[in-house]
């Protein structure tokens, strides 16, 4: 049920994301900058970690995560170093995230040629 429940979520971040993008004007990127604000109120209001209970991995693939982990480090490291912790919590969270997105364009880069 947890595979079924993942394809649904993100599934559902998808479609949502294609509709925004057919009936709007908004850019990829604007719609990405909304699915991260999106993911980071989601985490305020703890809404997010049940997402993550009922869809597992499905809820941590999709965008709308990075703002979740975004709030979630500064939180956690607001509570155990205060002011400086915000900023080193949410280092810790995401860093293997942003770390292989530099390493994977990198890599990219080096094999593709951009069209313009």
């Amino acid at each position: 049920m947890i595979y079924l429940n993942a394809f649904l979520f993100c599934g559902f971040i998808c479609m949502l994301g294609q509709i925004i993008l057919d009936k709007t004007n908004l850019t990829p990127g604007h719609i990405t900058i909304i699915f991260v604000i999106v993911g980071t109120f989601l985490d305020v209001f703890n809404i997010y970690d049940r997402l993550v209970l009922w869809a597992g991995g499905g809820a941590l693939v999709p965008i709308t995560s990075f703002g979740h982990m975004l709030t979630h480090g500064a939180i956690e490291g607001y509570n155990e170093g205060g002011v400086l912790g915000l900023f080193t919590g949410t280092l810790n969270l995401t860093s293997a995230g942003i770390s292989a997105a530099i390493i994977f364009s990198f890599f990219f880069s080096l094999v593709f040629e951009p069209k313009d």
